[in-house]
């Protein structure tokens, strides 16, 4: 089971990255072809994060009753 600091990292981490993939994309530094890939990869991240958000959410839930 991953630590909370992990937990934390792999959050941060995921958001540094869609955060990259966005500023390419504004900056139109993207051919067709890696456009679809990093949207899939954004999509996935995301989803990580919403999950974990979710997660987090549901432990402060249990703690503050």
């Amino acid at each position: 089971m991953a630590t909370t600091r992990t937990k934390q990292a792999a959050y941060t981490e995921a958001m540094a990255e869609i955060e990259r993939i966005l500023d390419r994309f504004r900056r139109e530094e993207m051919t067709v072809d890696e456009l679809t890939r990093e949207v899939k990869r954004a999509t996935e991240l995301i989803a990580r994060c919403k999950e974990r958000l979710r997660k987090t959410e549901e432990e402060l839930q249990k703690i503050v009753g």
